[in-house]
């Protein structure tokens, strides 16, 4: 059976298009899109612009509970490190029951914004003792139920996690839930394959760091994996703070993004997460790999790591995708303002982003995040062409920012003119709508259920 919708505008990964009709079939992918289509009575018509569905190719669900709760000086210089501290001893207190409705109501909040699938870096495997759960997979069963009763696409990253810090050193008690042996992260991903392919998931790997993931046991994993599944995404924190570089350069001589490229076979599978502090050789070398930069713009703010050179990046061919990583911000919009924002303030330059091709911001940009996101996903959610799933968000041409302007303004308002969720009418995943009007059918019952998870939490000794 064949579905379909027409739009009076679309952006399409050439760019804008008048009189769009899209048909899609019972599985969810685009069958036709069909440009200068005339409307047909007996065919849907999009309220506003239909825009590709955002990826989300950084998440870690949990961090959602603490966002607004470490927004106070607790030492005399603040920074990425004591926020971690503080991050520990939350993810010490989580049960199977609040990860599950903390990621739940995250997953509604991203589809009510505008993403339509995400790429979850999970690391939290075990009990709050750091022994496993008599079934091994039970956090990541916790975040495939969540995503499927949200209805958002899914790529599931275990994380491999061993080490405190470069060298080897032995992991601290606050990381007890996330360390795991490199054997027994294989058996994990033996187990969820099935799973994640029978729910239409994608399944990865996370080597959480080079400071995290001792050399013997990267080359280790990354073999176990390419034995299950030679396609599947690889995506690693790398280069997000200074002090990771200069503890690197200790370490092993070479900045982090440089030793990686020498030591492991990045390519287009992989996704380097905020990779923000690179030399201009390691620009160059990561673009050409082929890799993915995860840019998280407002957690990256957050957390004070630094700004990414997109011209740089850009210049040298690199892809590039957003990810709302410590949820602070749960907005595609909002991440990418931040980050046309951020390279406006580090140049003193307006419209970064725009270039010869394509001189709207707001088109350039989604264009590339989505571009990006759908390689790092590993999924077939690379905008709207025959082949992709059907996920798209429809914007509110009636909206008081966006009314009577044409399409591409209409994007740009969205993102730098509106409150970047009231101007989105519907969001649709698989050919399904997942929000109408700005509301998950599941928003009261999930928000609710957050709600007394994070009371529960922060009542927990």
């Amino acid at each position: 059976m064949t579905h379909s919708l027409h739009a009076a505008d679309a952006l399409l990964p050439g760019g804008w298009v008048r009189d769009v009709r899209l048909d899609w079939d019972a599985a969810g992918r685009l069958t036709a899109v069909r440009p200068g289509a005339a409307a047909d009575a007996s065919i849907a018509r999009a309220a506003g612009p239909v825009i590709p569905g955002m990826p989300n190719l950084h998440s870690h669900a949990f961090q959602r509970g603490i966002a607004g709760l470490t927004e106070y000086r607790g030492q005399a210089q603040d920074s990425f490190w004591s926020w971690r501290t503080l991050m520990y001893r939350f993810a010490l207190r989580l049960d199977p029951a609040q990860l599950e409705a903390i990621a739940l109501w995250l997953y509604v909040e991203m589809l009510e914004a505008g993403y339509t699938s995400v790429c979850e870096f999970h690391y939290v495997h075990h009990d709050a003792d750091g022994r496993p759960y008599a079934d091994d997979a039970t956090l990541a069963l916790v975040l495939l139920r969540a995503a499927e009763k949200a209805g958002i696409g899914l790529t599931l990253l275990p994380v491999l996690y061993q080490a405190s810090g470069f060298g080897g050193l032995p992991p601290g008690e606050g990381q007890r839930r996330f360390i795991r042996s490199t054997d027994s992260m294989l058996a994990l991903l033996e187990r969820l394959k099935p799973l994640c392919d029978a729910q239409g998931a994608r399944l990865g790997l996370a080597p959480h760091s080079l400071r995290a993931v001792p050399p013997d046991s990267l080359r280790a994993a990354l073999a176990g994996l390419q034995a299950l599944d030679a396609t599947a995404p690889v995506h690693i924190h790398i280069a997000e703070q200074t002090k990771e570089v200069d503890d690197c350069i200790a370490w092993s001589g070479q900045r982090p993004v440089a030793w990686l490229l020498d030591h492991a076979p990045v390519d287009a599978r992989w996704c380097l997460v905020h990779a923000t502090h690179m030399d201009a050789d390691e620009y160059r070398r990561a673009a050409a790999s082929g890799a993915v930069a995860g840019l998280c713009p407002t957690t990256e703010a957050n957390l004070g790591d630094g700004i990414f050179d997109l011209p740089a990046w850009r210049s040298a061919g690199g892809a590039w995708g957003i990810g709302s990583d410590s949820h602070v911000c749960v907005n595609a919009a909002e991440e990418l303002l931040m980050l046309e924002y951020s390279q406006r303030l580090a140049r003193r330059e307006r419209n970064v982003a725009a270039d010869a091709s394509q001189p709207q911001v707001a088109t350039s940009m989604t264009l590339a995040a989505v571009r990006g996101g759908a390689q790092a996903a590993g999924r077939a959610v690379a905008g709207l062409a025959v082949g992709q799933q059907a996920d798209f968000v429809v914007l509110d041409a009636a909206h008081v920012a966006l009314a009577g302007l044409p399409a591409p303004e209409m994007l740009a308002s969205h993102v730098f003119a509106s409150q970047r969720t009231s101007a989105i009418d519907a969001v649709w995943v698989g050919g399904r709508p997942r929000a109408r009007r700005g509301r998950h059918p599941l928003h009261d019952s999930a928000a609710a259920g957050f709600v007394a998870a994070r009371r529960q939490l922060l009542n927990t000794p």
